[in-house]
C-alpha cells in the first residue's frame, strides 16, 4: 500500500498537451514504486477515478502538479476532498503555483508536502524517507509543516537534463493514448509538445520561474533533444515540436547543433527566447535555424518603454530600438517574431499608468509597420511573488494582495488574474483596462494570429477591413461588431491563454 496516484488537473478547454511535468516526476520513480496517472483533461469528473483508486487499499500517496490559472479549479477541490475522506493518504504538490504560493498551499491543511521547482531527485528521496521514517529536514526543494511553522529545506542545483530518465510514454498509454496528446497545428499536422531545458539566467520581476530558479539554466544537449525527437517522429509520425522551454535559446551553439541535426527530418517548431540574446546571433544560425523548420519564436518585448524595462528588470541589454531594429531583422529570415507584451505596470500616479499603456499600443502599431508578420500578444501585468523584488513591493505599497487562502484563488476573478485577463491591480481603472482590451480586439481584427489556421481567408478579409479604419485612427472604444465577429463567426482563439489552435 505504497502506491502513487499522479493527477494533471485540466488546463483548459482546448489543446491538452502531454503531461510533461508528471511525466517527468513519475520517470525519477520508474522501477521503484508504482503508480497511475488520472489526467483532468480527458476525465468528465476526475475525483470518481481518484476515489476508486484510494479505495481500493492500494495508494498511499496523491501527486498534483498545479499551475496557475485553470488547475486550480481541480486540484484545490479533490486534494481538500482527499484529506478530509481519506486522511491517511498524503498529498503533495508541485508545479509552479504550488512553489511561488507554497505559504498559502502549506497552511491549508489540506497539503502535506510540496516538492518547491525541479523534483526529479526531491520526490523520490521524500517517497523513500516516508516508507521508511527517515528524516526529511535534509531533501533539498522541500516545504512541509513541523509544528505549525513552515519549513523550506535549501533548493538544490538544477538536475543535469542529460542524466534524467526519458519519460514513460509506454506508461502514458496504460492510462491515456499518447494519441490524445498529438494534434493539428499551425505547425503540421502531428504536433507534440517537448521540454529540452530548465529555469532560465535572467532575473525579470514580472516572472513566475525567478523565485524557483534564480537565475540558472540546465538543458539537453542538442544531440539528445535530436535523438528524442527523431524517437517521437519514428514512433508517433510527429511532423511538428512545441519546445516548452521557459527559454530554448540560451546557448547558440546549442540550438545552431541542433538545426544542423534535424534539418533533414521534416519537423517544424516553435520556442521561447529573449530578443538580447537572439539579437547577438549570427545571420548564418538564423538561417539555420529557418532551414531546420523553426517557423515561429515567442519573444519577451514587454515594453518599448526604456525606463519600464529598467522597472521590471528586463536584465541584458533590451531596449525600445533594439525590439525594432530585431523586428525588422527577422523579416529577413521568415520567421514569424512572437512579441508579448505587459501593459499596466505600476507608476505613482494614475496619469502615468495611462501615459505607459498609451506608449506601449504606439510602440506595438510601430512594431507592425515596421514588420507586418510579427505576432502580437498582450498580458495585463499581474504581480508574481518574487520575495524582496522592487516590483513585488511596489505593487504591495499601492495596495495589491494576494489571496490569504486556496478557496479565495477559486474565484473566478482571481483565475482571471493568472491568465492575466483581470489584473485586480488598485492602480489600474477599470477605463485603463477596458482600453488595452478594445485595442487588443482591434488589433486581433486587423492583424489575427497565423497560429488559428481554421481562419479562412475570406473571414480574415472581412475581419481585417472592418478593424483597419479603427486600427489607423486610434478608435478603439466600443469594438462590438469586431468583438461579435470574433466570439461567434471566427470562434477567434487567443494563443496568450488558450494556446495555439489545434485540432
Amino acid at each position: 500500500m505504497n502506491k502513487i496516484i499522479f493527477f494533471n488537473p485540466r488546463s483548459g478547454k482546448y489543446n491538452h498537451s502531454l503531461p510533461l511535468s508528471i511525466l517527468q516526476i513519475a520517470a525519477s520513480i520508474e522501477g521503484k514504486y508504482e503508480y497511475v496517472i488520472v489526467d483532468g483533461n480527458f476525465e468528465k469528473d476526475p475525483w470518481i477515478k481518484i476515489r476508486n483508486f484510494i479505495q481500493s487499499g492500494e495508494y498511499k500517496y496523491f501527486a498534483s502538479t498545479v499551475m496557475p490559472g485553470p488547475q486550480l479549479k481541480q486540484a484545490i477541490p479533490i486534494t481538500k476532498k482527499i484529506k478530509f475522506e481519506f486522511p491517511k493518504i498524503i498529498n503533495i504538490w508541485g508545479g509552479y503555483f504550488a512553489s511561488n504560493q507554497y505559504k498559502t498551499a502549506i497552511d491549508s491543511g489540506y497539503v502535506d508536502y510540496i516538492i518547491y521547482g525541479p523534483g526529479d531527485y526531491a520526490f523520490l528521496k521524500l517517497l523513500n524517507a516516508l516508507e521508511k521514517k527517515l528524516e526529511i529536514s535534509n531533501i533539498e526543494n522541500l516545504v512541509y509543516k513541523k509544528k505549525d511553522e513552515i519549513k523550506k529545506n535549501k533548493i538544490s542545483e538544477i538536475p543535469d537534463q542529460n542524466l534524467l530518465n526519458p519519460l514513460p510514454l509506454e506508461k502514458l498509454n496504460e492510462f491515456y493514448s499518447v494519441e490524445k496528446y498529438i494534434g493539428k497545428t499551425f505547425l503540421g499536422e502531428r504536433t507534440i509538445a517537448y521540454h529540452s531545458s530548465m529555469g532560465c539566467p535572467f532575473t525579470c520581476s514580472f516572472c513566475g520561474i525567478v523565485p524557483i530558479f534564480e537565475a540558472r539554466w540546465q538543458a539537453k544537449s542538442a544531440e539528445n533533444i535530436y535523438n528524442d525527437i527523431k524517437y517521437l517522429k519514428e514512433k508517433y509520425k510527429i511532423d511538428a515540436v512545441i519546445f516548452f522551454d521557459n527559454n530554448f535559446f540560451v546557448s547558440e551553439k546549442r540550438v545552431r547543433k541542433f538545426s544542423e541535426l534535424i534539418k533533414s527530418e521534416g519537423i517544424n517548431w516553435w520556442g521561447e527566447s529573449r530578443i538580447d540574446t537572439m539579437n547577438k546571433f549570427s545571420d548564418d544560425t538564423l538561417v539555420s535555424l529557418q532551414k531546420a523548420g523553426c517557423k515561429m519564436i515567442f519573444f519577451g518585448a514587454e515594453s518599448g518603454n526604456d525606463e519600464l524595462l529598467g522597472n521590471i528588470n528586463k536584465g541584458g541589454t533590451q531596449s525600445g530600438e533594439m525590439i525594432k531594429n530585431f523586428a525588422a531583422r527577422m523579416k529577413n529570415f521568415n520567421i514569424i517574431p512572437e512579441y508579448s507584451f505587459i501593459l499596466g505596470l505600476p507608476a505613482d500616479t494614475e496619469e502615468k499608468v495611462e501615459q505607459q499603456i498609451d506608449y506601449d499600443i504606439n510602440f506595438i502599431k510601430e512594431i507592425k509597420k515596421i514588420n507586418p508578420d510579427t505576432e502580437i500578444i498582450i498580458y495585463v501585468f499581474s504581480p508574481v511573488p518574487t520575495e524582496n523584488s522592487s516590483l513585488l513591493n511596489q505593487s504591495k505599497e499601492l495596495g495589491f494582495y494576494y489571496p490569504k487562502n486556496l478557496e479565495e484563488w477559486l474565484e473566478p476573478a482571481w483565475e482571471k488574474f493568472d491568465t492575466h485577463r483581470n489584473p485586480l491591480t488598485p492602480w489600474l481603472t477599470k477605463k485603463m483596462v477596458k482600453k488595452i482590451h478594445n485595442f487588443e480586439i482591434v488589433l486581433n481584427g486587423y492583424s489575427p494570429t497565423i497560429s488559428d489556421y481554421k481562419l479562412s481567408k475570406f473571414q480574415l478579409n472581412v475581419i481585417k477591413c472592418l478593424a483597419s479604419i479603427r486600427y489607423k485612427y486610434n478608435m478603439f472604444n466600443f469594438p462590438y461588431e469586431i468583438k461579435l465577429l470574433q466570439k461567434f463567426w471566427l470562434r477567434y482563439r487567443k494563443p496568450e491563454f488558450e494556446g495555439f489552435y489545434s485540432e
